[in-house]
């Protein structure tokens, strides 16, 4: 018999959904129209940097370095300055991002052996588009002293003129040409189903009280542990076929490689489901409107992404906020859909995020059955 009630519960929850023209469009349009747009949009490969120089030497050794600047893909000489008050003006107005300065004397230092001062202004109003700007630069500015101590020990006839003291051999593994979307999208992939099943559960719960077929239910002999469960399995089926569609999405459109199991994605997604379901069922047992629980979902779902690690790296956050984090579901689920989709490990390497999935999980939907039993009762 309860069997029976939660199936005749859950088929009023999948038609309830099916008639909504609203609710239809948000199962559909919403995951499709975030993952192209974070896809394309979050980048943090940086091109097309504006870019200044003020050469005080005009010396084929200065023209020589700036050539280098000028043949690389990542910086637009736009700017060549004839006075250091310009620089100020340029990085002001944000015409310029960054400004080469090398001095009068910087090919007489270099004929006689010592260091060539180079000077690189930086705009550091965006502090991490300002490191990768100076990273190039000091790459650029690396191989063209490479290129001077080589030429320098050939004049010479040194043993080390057929080649560097030093070489690097650099290889990046699962992401070889560290393309940005290739690493984020399948993050992305996370914040969208996140999105989807809070707002979901939590919606559909406050809707009944909305509506006021919560006091039917109340007569009815549904007990909480059913009521949540016809509650969930809907839009916890309804959120796997988003993650089917944003994930076909990130395959074909975006061409991000998966080289992992598609099985172990499936039980990560669950465990994950289980516990966002969990955070939707608490948001509408605290809210009476939908517009509530719209404005409680969205105070939510800001700080679970930016303690996810997706966006800034958690070792770099203060100590007592990385162990904040671990109340957080969608940190576990980053870590198993990026190195499910890239690095193709399974559940030898993931138990531990699936564990702290399945107890986050299991204790948000313990709270939610005892905060329901006072709502119902």
């Amino acid at each position: 018999m309860r069997l029976r009630r939660i199936y005749h519960f859950l088929v009023k929850e999948f038609i309830q959904a099916v008639r909504d023209p609203r609710l239809r469009f948000f199962l559909i349009a919403p995951p499709m129209i975030q993952l192209m747009m974070y896809g394309y949009a979050i980048n943090f490969d940086i091109q097309h940097i504006s870019t200044a120089v003020y050469d005080e030497a005009r010396t084929p050794q200065s023209r020589a370095l700036i050539n280098r600047f000028s043949s690389n893909p990542s910086f637009d000489l736009k700017y060549y300055l004839t006075n250091p008050g310009q620089v100020r003006d340029l990085l002001d107005r944000g015409k310029a991002t960054f400004a080469l300065r090398l001095p009068y004397d910087f090919a007489q230092r270099l004929k006689e052996g010592k260091p060539g001062a180079v000077q690189f202004i930086i705009d550091g109003t965006d502090s991490n588009a300002a490191l990768i700007v100076g990273r190039y630069g000091n790459t650029i500015l690396n191989d063209y002293s490479l290129e001077l101590l080589q030429e320098r020990l050939s004049i010479r006839g040194l043993p080390g003129s057929r080649g560097a003291p030093v070489v690097v051999e650099e290889q990046t593994w699962f992401n070889k040409n560290r393309i940005s979307h290739v690493s984020f999208v399948p993050g992305v992939i996370g914040m969208v189903v996140m999105l989807v099943s809070i707002m979901l559960t939590s919606l559909s719960v406050v809707r009944e009280r909305e509506m006021g077929t919560m006091e039917q239910l109340l007569v009815t002999p549904i007990r909480p542990v059913e009521f949540i469960l016809g509650k969930t399995v809907p839009f916890v089926l309804i959120s796997l076929a988003d993650v089917v569609l944003v994930t076909l999405i990130a395959l074909f459109w975006f061409e991000v490689p998966f080289r992992g199991s598609y099985w172990v994605l499936l039980l990560g997604t669950l465990l994950f489901l289980l516990s966002t379901v969990g955070v939707g069922l608490l948001m509408s047992a605290m809210c009476s409107t939908q517009q509530q629980a719209m404005m409680v979902s969205s105070f939510f779902f800001v700080p679970f992404i930016m303690l996810s690690g997706l966006v800034f790296p958690i070792p770099n956050m203060p100590v007592g906020v990385q162990y904040l984090t671990y109340l957080n579901p969608l940190r576990y689920f980053i870590i198993i859909i990026q190195d499910v989709f890239l690095k193709g490990v399974g559940l030898a390497v993931l138990w531990p995020q699936m564990a702290g999935l399945a107890i986050l999980g299991a204790a948000l939907l313990v709270l939610s059955v005892l905060r329901f039993r006072q709502r119902l009762a």
